[in-house]
């Protein structure tokens, strides 16, 4: 067993009733608010009294950073330079604190600058701040422990500290180093307590079931034996249950043998009166079958009779019909021939009206003239008709050819459209994700706007070189690509209204239509560098009346 550790050794007051490590002297130089100042704590309770802007603050803060805090821990600057009085160059924190006995001073100088730069002094030597660090913790001076140390600018920090928080804090600030790692030993000791008491229990309750697994095994062990015996009694019955079997089966053998005989006796006797009582039956079915063979014939004689009388009354029926058309026929014959006669009459008395006034019109002379007349008018009608014939055959043949161009067309747009939706798939696959909806709403729009609109710009620009059309890729911003083209300012602005949410840029051309426009020359030599098909807007980004307002990119 470990020996327990010696208690923590009493640090008491000196003869100058000041504890080891007690501020005994504070000289600041241009320090914040301080040309300089000279500051000599007593060694019990201090308080700083000034109304605001005195300076209580700025020795605060000297005594933080002069004994190893950063700019941080105070909560006013994140640098060590604005600690620096207002048009000076650099300063110094200068702290005394009391050894272990009065004459013995330990003096901690910090020199800083408006260059975040800090030198510290030891009793005079320029040391690193390790050595200054250390022989501050040699006397439990902690300046970022919020219990001990409590800047007003930090004050909500300390009263966020959760009771556990505050706990280690103080424990700290006791001074005994020991403390803070014991007091974590004791949590992790309770924790360690907690889980081995959540084991037992675990573990007294896994006994428990286990003792009731056991005690519901033993049951079932005494049912298995139960049920061995029961087997071997079945086993025994099994070899008895044949003898017991043959035993009843003989006797339903006697007994059926003894009922086979009586029955035997009674189908004998059964036998001689069916015998005796089947002569005259057989009597009677010779009867009976003489009797159906002479029903069978009238039955025939009958039909035969009945058959020869429908076809006597089919025939009578036919004969009747014939005559009556017969009657019939009669009948119209004499009335067309009455009709025939009335006819004739009528015929003889308008020739006879006919030729009374044959004889008493003049004699015929032809008319010449308006014979020939319509003649001409005849062969006028006919060259006329010669001609529209010709016009007609004209018409149809450039009736034809626009069929011709008309189907070219329709195919050349076909080609167009196929091409216009994979240059379409691959402006949206680069990022322009609405272009789909934007060049349908253009199409769908296209009457409501004052001049042509063009684009997107892709599909507008052609060229035939794929060198060529890389030097082009490489030289036009990719904006451009998914722009539309305006020619008037309404149109843009309609465009913007109505195309803002799609995310694609509007290009409007802003020349001087007053002016007359000159047709674009362009060399051979331009021709033979860049070969494009220029669309319109192409032809106008060239002239020099064009100019680009990006309107939504």
């Amino acid at each position: 067993m470990a020996e327990p550790r010696p208690k923590r050794p009493k640090i008491s007051r000196g003869e100058d009733d000041y504890f080891p490590g007690n501020i005994v002297e504070i000289e600041l130089h241009n320090f914040m608010t301080f040309n300089k100042l000279t500051c000599k704590p007593g060694p019990r309770l201090n308080l700083v009294v000034g109304p605001n802007g005195s300076g209580k603050s700025s020795l605060v803060c000297a005594i933080a950073l002069g004994l190893g805090g950063e700019a941080q821990l105070l909560g006013r600057a994140s640098s060590i330079g604005a600690f620096v009085k207002r048009g000076e160059e650099s300063g110094y924190i200068k702290i005394s604190l009391r050894g272990h006995t009065k004459e013995e001073r330990l003096t901690i100088m910090r020199k800083i600058d408006t260059r975040n730069k800090s030198e510290w002094l030891f009793d005079g030597k320029l040391v690193p701040k390790k050595d200054v660090t250390e022989v501050i913790q040699r006397f439990n001076i902690q300046v970022n422990n919020l219990t001990q140390f409590l800047p007003q600018d930090r004050v909500c920090e300390f009263a966020k500290l959760t009771p556990i928080q505050l706990l280690e804090e103080t424990e700290k600030a006791v001074g005994d180093p020991q403390l803070p790692v014991q007091h974590r030993a004791l949590v992790d000791k309770s924790g360690e307590s907690k889980k081995l008491e959540i084991t037992i229990q675990r573990n007294r309750e896994y006994l428990d079931q286990l003792k009731a697994l056991n005690a519901e095994r033993e049951r079932d062990v005494v049912r298995v034996r139960q049920r061995e015996e029961l087997l071997a009694k079945v086993e025994s019955m099994k070899q008895k249950l044949p003898w017991l079997k043959y035993d009843m089966k003989k006797a339903q053998y006697m007994e059926t043998k003894e009922k086979e005989n009586d029955a035997k006796n009674k189908l004998n006797e059964a036998a001689k009166i069916l015998n005796e009582a089947r002569k005259p039956i057989e009597k009677q079915k010779k009867k009976k079958a003489a009797h159906d063979a002479k029903c069978k014939e009238v039955s025939r004689l009958l039909d035969d009779n009945a058959k020869k009388r429908m076809q006597l009354v089919e025939n009578e029926n036919s004969l009747v019909v014939q005559v009556h058309g017969k009657y019939k026929e009669i009948e119209e014959l004499k009335r067309q021939d009455e009709s025939r006669q009335q006819r004739i009459s009528r015929a003889k008395s308008e020739l006879i009206a006919a030729e009374e006034e044959l004889a008493s019109l003049p004699s015929y002379e032809p008319p010449k003239d308006e014979l020939e007349r319509l003649g001409a008018q005849i062969l006028e009608l006919e060259e006329t008709a010669r001609e529209k014939r010709h016009q007609k055959a004209e018409k149809e043949r450039f009736l034809a050819q626009n069929k011709g161009i008309l189907r070219q067309c329709m195919d050349r747009l076909r080609d167009m459209e196929n091409t216009n939706n994979k240059l379409l798939h691959a402006l949206r696959n680069s990022g322009a994700e609405k272009i789909f909806e934007a060049y349908g709403w253009v199409q769908e729009h296209r009457h409501e706007f004052s001049r042509e609109v063009y684009g997107p710009v892709l599909l507008e620009v052609k060229v035939s070189n794929r060198l060529h059309a890389d030097y082009l890729e490489g030289h036009i911003p990719r904006y451009i690509w998914k722009s539309f083209i305006t020619q008037d300012s309404g149109d843009r602005d309609f465009l913007v209204k109505n195309l803002g949410s799609l995310d694609v840029p509007v290009i409007n051309h802003v020349g001087d239509e007053s002016r007359d426009e000159k047709p674009f020359n362009v060399s051979e030599e331009a021709c033979f560098v860049m070969p494009i098909m220029f669309s319109p807007w192409a032809c106008l980004a060239i002239s020099n009346d064009f100019e680009l307002i990006v309107v939504n990119h």
